[in-house]
């Protein structure tokens, strides 16, 4: 797979295949997902916090975090400001909001895709004055 940024996913949080948890999670850094959560799962506002979800991952409920790489399945919405990546085996039933995009072949999206604007800086004041 072409990707631009070829650093691996920091992971600081893990759920293992076994685990099952049912809430929301809010998390720091990087979640790498290989169980099932039944709740929300949104990171803090690093824009470079990261959900990585393998093969057997699953979530049901909305994601908020600005990088997702995915390829196990998400039954709810993915908010993700920077950049999402689907794998092969990427299952999304739910819209799917993001700044920048990579499908690999066999990829599966059941709702709409929605592009988001880059955040643009305020402009600037106009020099000189009006009197």
């Amino acid at each position: 797979m072409f990707t631009r940024d070829p650093r691996q996913a920091r992971i600081d949080t893990l759920i293992g295949k076994a685990a099952r948890v049912q809430g929301d999670i809010e998390f720091t850094g990087g979640l790498h997902l290989d169980g099932r959560i039944v709740g929300g799962v949104r990171s803090d506002d690093a824009r470079d916090s990261t959900l990585s979800v393998s093969e057997t991952g699953y979530i049901e409920g909305p994601v908020q975090v600005p990088n997702v790489v995915l390829n196990g399945t998400i039954r709810g919405d993915i908010h993700a400001i920077e950049r999402v990546v689907l794998g092969a085996t990427a299952k999304v039933q739910g819209n799917l909001y993001y700044g920048v995009i990579e499908m690999t072949l066999g990829a599966q999206i059941i709702g709409k895709l929605v592009r988001l604007e880059p955040e643009t800086p305020p402009a600037a004041p106009a020099t000189g004055s009006a009197v």
